[in-house]
Order: C-alpha cells, then structure tokens, then sequence
C-alpha cells in the first residue's frame, strides 16, 4: 500500500516519528522533522509522550490519552502510508502496546515487494542517568513493538538496561547484541562503544581507542552465500568508525541517528519502487548502508553542535551526508588500526616530485590477455594496467598469463594491477591487486591483506554502495573505484548504473588523499569529461580502447579529457 503522492517519483519518501516531545526543541519529535527532512524525507508526527525539559534535564513527562495518540496514527496511515517509522521515547505500558498494535496492521498492510522499516531508539535512560520509564512500559516495548523493530538502536547504557548486567569489552558488546536480537528485534545497533574506554579494568589497546566513537551492528538476516559475502554483511556483525569530537554538546544524538536511519531504509526503499529512477547506491540501501549514513549525518551533528542554554546544547541538524570527515570507516577490530596500503598519489593532486608517492595514471584499461597487456604497455600514455583474467580458473596456466604479462609490464616500466587473482599477483611480483567486495573478503580471510602489506604491493577496491565504502574505507587502500557509472554489458553487475550525481558524492566521502577510479560505460570521450567534471581521478576502461580504430590517438583523447 502507498499514498497516492508517493507513487510519483518526486515525491520524497514518507517517514513518521512517534516519539516524544522536548520542549527544549534539541531532541524528540523536533530534532527527529529536522533529519528526516534534511536526509531527503517528508517527516510526520505522531506524539506519544510531552516531556518539560531543557538543556539542564527532564522535569515532567506526561503521555496523552491513549484514543489521541490512535487518532493520530489513524489519521497518518489511512492518508500518508509510511515507507519509513521512527519509534522514540513510550512512556507508558499502555502506549508500547498501542504502538505495537499500530505497527502490526502497517505491516499487514504492505507487502514483501513494498517493506516498511522500522528503527526504534528505546529511550529508556536520561542524559543525566535518571530512568524515564518504568519496568512495566520496558517489557511492554520488548514483548510488543521489538517483533516488528528492523533494527533497534540503544546506547550502551540502555543495552546494559535491557540485559541486566554491565558491557565493559568489545566481546560484551557483541554478546550483548546477540542477545538482544534474542528478544525479537531483527537488528541491533549497540552505540557509544568509546565509552568502553571510559572502565576502571579497561585495557591498553582499549584505552589508545579513546579517539574514536565506535558502535556495533548486528541483524539476523540470512547471511548470503559464502562466495557473496561482504566485509558489511550486518548478519555478520560489524564495527563502524568514525573521529570523536570533544564535545558536551550532543543532546539528541539518539533521536537524530534513529530517525536519519529510518529515512535512509526509506529512501532505499522508495528507489527500489520506481522502476524509472533506480539510482546504484541509493537503490542499495539496506540496513548497514543506512546505518553508515545515519552515523555520518550524526556525526557532523555533533562536530557543529553549540550550547544554548545553561546545560549541553543539541545536535546540528545538517544535510545529507556529504564529507570524509565523518563518513564511517567499517573496522575488522574495534581495538587494533591497521597499517594503510602504499598511498597513490592522483594525477590532479599536488605534485611533489620528493615524496616518491606514485601517481596513478588517468586512465586504467582493463583487458584480459598477453597481446592486449603488450599492445598498452607499449603505447604511449599508459601508466597502468589491469589484467582481468575471466576465461581461465586453473591456478597454474593463471599464473603463467600474470607472469608473462608482468615481464612486459617491467620492461616497458608500466604498472600492472591483476584483478581478485592475488597470490598470483604476489608470486610474480606485480605492482598492485584489485578486488571487488566477495573476494576482498576472501583475501582478507585467507591472510592475504598481510601478505600483499608485507610485500609492499597497491590494493584498489571496488564499491557500489555505502556499506561497501565504508568497508573499503576501512582497508585503507591505494584506490577505491565506482562503478558502474553507466549502463554496461562487459561484466555482470547487480547493481543499477550509480549515475553523475552518486559519483560526486563518492568523491566527497573518500578521504581526499585516496585516488577515485570510476568504471563503467565509459566508452565515449563525451563520458570521460563528465566523469572528470564529477569528481572522477580516473577511468577504468575496457571498450573504450579495445574497440578503438586507432589505439594511440583513443589514449591520447582519453588522457585528454581526464585533465
């Protein structure tokens, strides 16, 4: 079921937030309009407790009647049919079954092809420490609205109230998660891992973290098979990083990641829906891309938050996110930070010919055999080259073709990448690998990344959505490619063309010191200017030059328009 505007593709997606009231005007409702508004939603409200509060704490909490808080609800459902909901702050047992019951006929009402998601931020504990709701109204929101929560959202301390007992490790964290799902949520997100740091027990290696905010996500979707699997499968559990801002002003912190989280599943959801406008990355959103975004849009937030009142001030309320400051980085461990992959350097950066950091060329070709690595590694113009073996899947004749395609490559002093075949890579002493998600994770848990590390060899990494960069993020690679930009048929994808507009933002949210490849449908000189135009380092090309009339002048027109 959907409203009638939302079946216009212009129409923004639909998200409520039921939850309570600050008067202060820093969390609740009102913080809650202002991100589902600035991530790109049509916020509705349904209020289901009025707080008296300012910056210095909670005086009075009063829920309304139990018949005002259906009206509204019935009132918003029979016209603006969700594709999103919050859940805030149920102050009563009453109103927790209400809810429950509201999210119940909601979920009747869509279906399998049109999800509704649900985040729900149990606001349970005060700033200050002091408990908001009683027993009763918790293990009403646990018994009635936990079934019908994708994902729920506490801070440490009110994980800690939900479980009964103290979090003081990482391992307690993911245990905790673990059991919180058990309670009936399909997801979890334990936030404010940092304080971890702040236990009298806690370790060194714990401590030295105090510079991150950390949090923990973990969903109890079907894991895919074992060849798709991506180091942002939240099925897997996964730790995001981002800085830690030194700052008291945080009020609202709970409220705004909850409702930016239900309106990125929305936006997600809505693209999915309409067949004309489907958008790669945004038509990808899922649970731990969503989760990426909303601790970005939090995360600026608290770096331009200010006090306005006598105690912490609020969160900013900012725009869709839009900077590598505070874009999460998806960490294998929440106590260790890994070494980076040699830095690249590219070709529209700052030159400095003393820091001997390679320049990665402007363009990358892509080709699959001996003649075609000998035809570019002679040619003038190219500085790099992928091999994309896809004809072959014996190990030895894969490492004949990588080691005689590197022999060319070192005579003519051009740098070779070999695509996911990395042990092959290293054997013949290439300058770099690439890999795409399923088999970064492959490489990863095969000792791999050590091993290209130790060998001081370049990793480039592919990505489609924003679980994927920020996973990419994370390995602190030489590059990160975007693909794919246009329509293509020279590989398999199962994601939609991502378009000039998801390029741009891509280029924001990488660290501006890792190369940008963008890949895909680049076939006319035409694309290529638009890439550069974009936001695009380079291109990674294949028909682009292996159809070319005239090969030297298609490198020469190429590296042209990447200037």
């Amino acid at each position: 079921m959907a409203s009638a505007a939302q079946n216009s593709p212009k129409a923004p997606p639909i998200v409520y937030t039921i939850a309570g009231s600050d008067s202060g005007g820093g969390a609740g409702i009102q913080a809650d309009l202002h991100a589902i508004k600035a991530m790109g939603g049509h916020g509705c409200s349904a209020i289901a407790a009025l707080t008296a509060q300012n910056s210095v704490g909670v005086t009075a909490v009063h829920a309304p009647p139990i018949e005002f808080l259906r009206a509204q609800l019935d009132a918003l459902v029979s016209d603006l049919f969700p594709r999103g909901i919050k859940i805030g702050m149920l102050g009563t047992k009453e109103v927790a079954n209400l809810v429950g019951e509201v999210l119940k006929e909601i979920k009747e009402k869509s279906n399998d092809s049109s999800r509704v998601w649900v985040v729900l931020d149990p606001v349970m504990i005060s700033t200050s420490g002091s408990k908001l709701i009683d027993d009763d109204a918790v293990h009403a929101i646990i018994k009635n609205v936990f079934p019908y929560a994708d994902v729920v959202t506490p801070n440490k301390f009110e994980a800690e109230a939900l479980l009964g007992r103290k979090l003081k490790t990482p391992e307690d964290v993911q245990k905790g998660a673990q059991d919180i799902l058990a309670m009936g949520c399909k997801g979890v997100l334990i936030k404010g891992g940092h304080t971890l740091t702040d236990e009298n027990d806690a370790t060194s290696e714990l401590k030295a973290t105090i510079t991150y905010a950390q949090d923990y996500l973990l969903t109890n979707e079907e894991l895919p098979k074992e060849a798709d699997r991506r180091l942002c499968d939240s099925a897997s559990g996964i730790w995001l990083r981002t800085k830690r801002w030194d700052t008291e002003n945080t009020h609202g912190t709970g409220c705004t990641l909850s409702s930016a989280f239900a309106t990125a599943l929305a936006l997600g959801e809505a693209k999915r829906q309409d067949e004309s406008s489907k958008e790669g990355a945004t038509s990808s959103i899922y649970l731990s891309d969503a989760c990426c975004l909303a601790k970005a849009y939090v995360s600026a937030g608290i770096q331009q938050g200010v006090q306005l009142g006598a105690g912490p001030g609020p969160v900013v309320q900012t725009t869709f996110p839009s900077s590598y400051e505070h874009f999460p980085s998806i960490i294998a461990e929440p106590t260790s930070d890994l070494p980076a992959f040699p830095p690249m350097k590219a070709f529209s950066a700052e030159k400095s010919d003393d820091d001997g950091i390679p320049v990665l060329g402007r363009i990358l070709p892509i080709v699959d055999t001996v003649d075609w690595i000998r035809k570019l590694a002679e040619s003038p113009g190219v500085e790099d080259i992928q091999l994309r073996i896809k004809d072959e899947t014996d190990a030895s004749k894969i490492a004949e073709r990588v080691q005689a395609c590197q022999d060319i490559c070192a005579k003519e002093g051009v740098r070779l990448w070999i695509n996911d075949y990395w042990e092959a890579a290293v054997q013949a002493g290439c300058f770099g690998v690439h890999v795409g998600q399923e088999d970064l994770l492959k490489c990863k848990n095969a000792g791999g990344l050590e091993k290209l590390r130790e060998k001081g060899m370049a990793l480039g990494i592919s990505t489609h959505s924003y679980g994927e960069l920020a996973a990419a993020i994370g390995i602190k690679p030489s590059y990160i490619s975007l693909g794919p930009i246009f329509a293509t048929s020279s590989k398999k994808v199962g994601f939609d063309p991502q378009g000039l507009g998801i390029l741009s933002k891509w280029r924001d949210l990488i660290p501006p010191s890792i190369p940008f490849v963008t890949i895909g449908g680049i076939n006319t000189i035409e694309a290529a200017i638009s890439n550069k135009q974009a936001g695009s380092d380079c291109i990674a090309v294949i028909g682009a030059v292996t159809k070319a009339e005239n090969l030297p002048e298609r490198i020469q027109q190429l590296n042209e328009a990447m200037l």
